[in-house]
């Protein structure tokens, strides 16, 4: 996209001007591995920065360093729940998602008994699978898996219909798979589940980058992400209906806060990354001039964002698919820019590894989608090759990729 091209897909800068704002964007590289982990603009950094000169205190103090940090929690607060369309005080603060899902299933398994059901997906990260499957054994309780079809993709909402029942307790399921993009119909997932009394837990860690989110519109009872793939610090958040956190118990110290969403939080937090959190959700902000709060803002630029990345996958894969002895890993209809693909009689370890000695970054393996890779076949034949195009991608990075994936394929 030329420098000078601007709000093709509702953007207030060009795709170079956005590119220009990630240091870590070195010359010559492309990064295609943001589904790890996104980098982050220079407002990012600098907040973080300004926090650890300024706000390395604990919070509810007195003086002015306290204060600072008080601040800076709420404003992160208030910065999430304008990102997810929820309420600042059901927004809990945590490490990342994984163990901020732990943490959840211990307090939500607290009244499970023998007996009672939780239903997982083989679309999911492990992390919305294991710490489910973890606190059903502790309580006796059964694990149903729904499953996603290997051909397509895709994981449909009447896959539930024979796993929901009057024992089901919780429905753990993905917003879009961190492996191959695709969304599932969350809203009918949910409805299914609450219309047997159940609750939904929805994994937004790779969806929430690709578009906009609102945690009411999903029926998602608890949302939970990781920052660092939103182009922030390494930090996460769950948000829930703040009634809902209240008729939770979780485990604490005694002298830890009794409230909510505070009760939730284990420890002193790390401030100058939740400044980081912030900024990053203000820089989405900023990528629109239409004028509105933070949430219409944010909400019009991932919508931009979205279309941007569609253009890029749909280069991206018919580009793939006409490269003889390269097989794509699903079709979905919805789907996120993250593709995984494998190239016959080589390892993608070694694939990767020959993308990156051209400058490309990809990653290899399962990439913790392990029942994913499973249903594939992959998971003894060491996965496959992913590449997650991001808003600081552009159409070179996309044939860069084509280019060298060609090469590996055909020899040269």
């Amino acid at each position: 996209m030329p420098a000078s091209t601007r709000a093709s897909h509702g953007l207030a800068r060009s795709i170079d001007d956005v590119r220009a704002e990630f240091p870590g964007l070195l010359p010559g590289t492309v990064r295609l591995d943001g589904a790890a982990g996104t980098l982050v603009p220079t407002a990012v950094i600098e907040a973080v920065a300004d926090a650890l000169r300024f706000s390395m205190a604990n919070v509810h103090g007195g003086f002015d360093a306290s204060q600072r940090s008080t601040e800076t929690v709420q404003a992160a607060r208030r910065a999430i729940a304008d990102l997810l369309g929820g309420e600042p005080d059901g927004v809990v603060l945590g490490p990342n998602m994984t163990t901020l899902t732990f943490h959840l299933a211990d307090a939500l398994a607290r009244d499970w008994k023998p007996g009672d059901e939780v239903v997982v997906t083989s679309l999911d990260h492990d992390a919305n699978i294991r710490p489910w499957v973890l606190a059903a054994e502790r309580k006796g309780a059964t694990v149903r898996w729904a499953e996603f079809d290997p051909r397509t993709g895709e994981l449909a909402a009447e896959t539930f219909d024979e796993l929901i029942g009057d024992r089901t307790r919780l429905v753990a399921v993905t917003a879009a798979s961190n492996a191959i993009g695709t969304k599932p119909d969350v809203r009918a997932i949910s409805d299914r589940a609450h219309a047997a009394g159940a609750l939904a837990y929805v994994d937004g860690v790779h969806a929430t980058s690709h578009g906009p989110m609102d945690v009411a519109a999903l029926g998602a009872d608890f949302y939970a992400f990781s920052t660092y793939k939103l182009f922030g610090p390494h930090t996460g958040a769950l948000i829930a209906d703040p009634a809902r956190l209240e008729r939770l118990q979780p485990a604490k110290l005694a002298p830890a806060p009794d409230e909510v969403p505070d009760r939730f939080e284990r420890g002193t937090p790390p401030f100058e990354l939740l400044a980081g959190v912030t900024a990053a959700i203000d820089w989405i902000a900023g990528l629109t001039d239409v004028p509105g709060g933070r949430r219409e803002r944010v909400v019009t630029a991932l919508t931009a964002v979205e279309g941007y990345l569609t253009t890029l996958l749909e280069r991206a894969l018919q580009g793939l698919e006409g490269i003889a002895g390269v097989r794509l890993l699903g079709a979905a209809r919805r789907r996120t820019s993250t593709i995984s693909f494998v190239i016959a009689g080589i390892h993608p370890e070694e694939i990767a590894r020959r993308l990156a000695a051209k400058g490309i970054a990809v990653w290899d393996g399962d990439n913790y989608a392990y029942e994913l890779m499973q249903r594939f076949g992959l998971r003894d034949s060491g996965g496959a090759v992913r590449a997650s195009i991001v808003l600081y991608n552009d159409r070179d990075d996309v044939d860069r990729l084509l280019e060298a994936v060609d090469e590996i394929a055909s020899g040269r």
